[in-house]
């Protein structure tokens, strides 16, 4: 369907406020944080409360109109690529804080509120909300249910499916259903898992309710410095293995280093081959003791020097120029492409080194900043779309990276989700079985497929295709480069 024919449309059931249609307003949709793959969406929707999120799928289901849901647009998988014959359904006009509950520690919020704004609204109640993805000043939460985000502070806290007890879902159906409990458990199918991370294929969440946690009286930052990627990898493990869960425990290479020290100063050794950013928190006593058996466990793995952030200012610090490791990234090549995968953590040496390798064979540069604690690696290849076919080798190469991960025990992402970046890695994750399965599960929420369709779950004759090009040629085919 034509821009113009669903503009009318829906302006007969919505207020003009909540319809965008101009082609040079259009734009600003897009594509989200992944800039690499673009399409013109055919009506933005802005609702403003539930019931404009109702109207909406009506209308959809009523006319085969496609839907794509998007948070604020920071995904980077492709999560948000509109549809052409669609809409995009923006939740970003609902962005309120409902209801806080101090005493049971949770929150009721809007799927357009955004990750720190949580924290910022009950912050003088000593609280705050535990997921923190790098793009937390941005990104909203209704966008990390759909994505199941992490962030630096994953490994002792979780990712948002550890985070959100609750949501309130609106399915193509017509639908409005809740799922999860306030309660530590509900009876029924936990559901409730399902919609975290489905990546907008099974409903649109228009309500969460989430843990806050009770803000650390103490936290602080020790940075290990290595001359070898090894050695900082086999730090990781042993940190973990000594039983010291950290905060967070995140690794940067050379190349990130450098880039992120000359973006922010942040205090990091340029010369150093990589460093590792440990947070522990606690009481003051937890802390200073866990302080010096992480000391203990990096010199036994080669540190050559250890710094402690002497206050909040420091560690914020140390923490700014991982947080702005991406942009740091982006002023150093004209483009780069992130990629996210998962590795046992005893396999960070090992993998960094064959990407190095991967990185050469190519000719293409590659810095790695990464949550080391849970294995999330996130590679940045650095690239030029100016130059032709180098988007294409890009993604080759990101593939390359990912079917490595696979192949050491890993999985093809951690916390960007598939979208239309990984949908062919899907097709070496799992088997056909398994896939159509995955369909399965998604027709009985949306039988026609008109929530994001052609995203995070190949069909088959696309894995048979993908398959028979990568074993005849050598190669790896780029299907999702094309209009879906």
């Amino acid at each position: 369907m034509k821009t113009e024919q669903m503009a009318k449309l829906f302006s007969q059931v919505l207020p003009d406020r909540c319809l965008v249609s101009n082609e040079a307003a259009l734009r600003t949709f897009e594509c989200d944080g992944l800039s690499a793959f673009r399409e013109l969406p055919g009506l933005v929707v802005l609702p403003d409360n539930i019931d404009h999120v109702m109207t909406a799928l009506r209308v959809c289901r009523e006319n085969a109109i496609p839907v794509v849901g998007r948070g604020a647009g920071t995904g980077l998988s492709g999560g948000a690529l509109p549809h052409p014959e669609g809409i995009v359904l923006s939740l970003s006009r609902m962005n309120r804080l409902l209801e806080v509950d101090a005493e049971n520690r949770i929150a009721r919020v809007e799927p357009g509120m955004t990750n720190l704004k949580i924290s910022k609204e009950v912050e003088h109640l000593g609280l705050y909300y535990a997921p923190d993805p790098s793009s937390q000043i941005a990104c909203s939460i209704g966008g990390n249910i759909a994505e199941n985000s992490g962030g630096v502070h994953c490994l002792k806290y979780g990712l948002t499916v550890h985070n959100v007890i609750a949501v309130k879902v609106a399915t193509i159906e017509g639908d409005l259903i809740d799922l999860g409990h306030q309660s530590l458990d509900s009876p029924g199918f936990n559901l409730l898992s399902l919609m975290v991370g489905s990546e907008g294929m099974m409903g649109i969440v228009v309500e969460a309710t989430v843990k806050l946690l009770p803000t650390p009286e103490c936290a602080r930052v020790v940075m290990g410095i290595f001359d070898s990627v090894q050695n900082a990898g086999d730090s990781v493990a042993a940190v973990i293995a000594s039983g010291i869960i950290p905060a967070g425990i995140e690794m940067m290479d050379n190349p990130a280093i450098r880039a992120a020290e000359a973006f922010v100063n942040a205090g990091y050794p340029v010369d150093a081959k990589a460093i590792l950013l440990c947070e522990l928190d606690g009481t003051e006593d937890e802390v200073t003791q866990q302080i010096r058996h992480v000391e203990e466990v990096f010199r036994d793995n080669q540190a050559k020097d250890i710094r402690i952030a002497k206050d909040e200012h420091e560690r914020q610090l140390f923490w700014s120029g991982r947080k702005a490791s991406f942009p740091a990234v982006g002023r150093i090549s004209p483009d780069y492409y992130c990629i996210d995968g998962t590795i046992p953590r005893k396999a960070i040496g090992e993998v960094l080194t064959k990407i190095e390798q991967l990185s050469e064979e190519y000719g293409l540069r590659t810095a790695n900043v990464f949550h080391a604690g849970d294995g999330n690696l996130h590679p940045l290849i650095l690239y030029d779309a100016r130059i032709p076919g180098q988007l294409e080798k890009t993604i080759e190469l990101g593939s390359k990276i990912l079917q490595l991960c696979v192949e050491m025990g890993g999985t093809i992402t951690g916390e960007h989700g598939v979208g239309v970046e990984k949908i062919d890695d899907m097709c070496f994750q799992f088997t056909d079985d398994e896939r159509e399965l995955f369909h399965a599960v998604r027709r009985c929420l949306d039988p026609d497929s008109l929530l994001n369709p052609g995203k995070a779950i190949p069909t088959l004759a696309r894995c048979a295709e993908h398959n028979a090009m990568h074993v005849h040629h050598g190669e790896v085919p780029f299907p999702h480069l094309e209009r879906f």
